[in-house]
């Protein structure tokens, strides 16, 4: 592997961890940050090295204007990670991050860079799936309110509070835009394997729209359900990462235990 890059979108680089096989990178969802992948390298097992992806607008970026398109948005990330990828290594992203997932997926295996060993996405419909609720990026403001209260995952003092409320939901229509202009250009399948995970509850995703991510790939690829609603990854996230590190790390030992994560604190 190479050494640790420094950069706006690799905001909390990987400390030296000589037992790493592989290292996860991670992409968030709508509204949030690469902090929130930061437990997953207490929880994960040390031979899985986890890097989180920092787009513009969240966290330490919040003055970088956010993007409200996945194609410039990738453009940036391989601009700013061109020489820079740890190989080996593998891609993760829920919702909003799983389609950045995917289409840097596509051009890092087009355009001759390194490219993963696996994908994983989660709580995304297939991306040849046309959507089938309205635009919410594009709601007024009580509607756009009530759509992220259904949504969970966001603390109730933060939508009380006029300034974080009105910050949050600039970064928010923004990134809703990235999924919701999205338009699928037809190309190769992928060549590797790919995991995807859906919540059984999920509000946005029906698990019927799932299966079309087999259509996305030439290499195997896995459907995972999940209790839950649309943050499953969080509520449920000893069996998503239990699941990610049985197919990233290749030992019977790794793959006869399951993961500890009662020794970290709740995500």
């Amino acid at each position: 592997m190479s050494t640790a890059v420094t950069s706006p979108w690799v905001p909390y680089p990987a400390p030296p961890a000589p037992a790493a096989q592989v290292t996860l990178y991670c992409l968030p969802h709508a509204g949030a940050g690469a902090s929130g992948f930061l437990e997953w390298r207490r929880v994960l097992p040390p031979e899985i090295s986890v890097v989180p992806l920092q787009p513009p607008g969240r966290e330490m970026r919040f003055r970088d204007r956010p993007y409200d398109d996945v194609h410039p948005l990738v453009d940036d990330l391989l601009d700013a990670m061109a020489g820079q990828w740890r190989t080996p290594f593998a891609l993760f992203g829920h919702s909003m991050g799983a389609l950045i997932a995917y289409e840097l997926a596509r051009r890092l295996c087009a355009e001759g860079h390194p490219r993963p060993v696996h994908l994983f996405v989660s709580g995304r419909r297939a991306p040849q799936v046309p959507a089938r609720e309205p635009l919410i990026h594009e709601a007024d403001e009580a509607e756009f309110a009530d759509v992220v209260r259904s949504l969970g995952g966001t603390p109730d003092q933060v939508l009380a509070d006029e300034t974080l409320r009105a910050n949050l939901f600039t970064l928010l229509r923004a990134d809703f835009a990235v999924n919701e202009t999205y338009r699928y250009r037809p190309g190769p399948p992928l060549d590797l394997p790919v995991t995807v995970f859906g919540g059984t509850a999920d509000p946005k995703v029906a698990p019927s729209e799932l299966t079309g991510w087999r259509d996305c790939a030439a290499g195997p690829v896995g459907v995972r359900l999940v209790a839950g609603g649309h943050f499953f990854v969080v509520a449920q996230r000893a069996s998503v990462l239990d699941h990610i590190a049985r197919k990233l790390i290749r030992t019977e030992a790794t793959r006869a235990e399951p993961l500890d994560c009662s020794r970290s604190a709740t995500q």
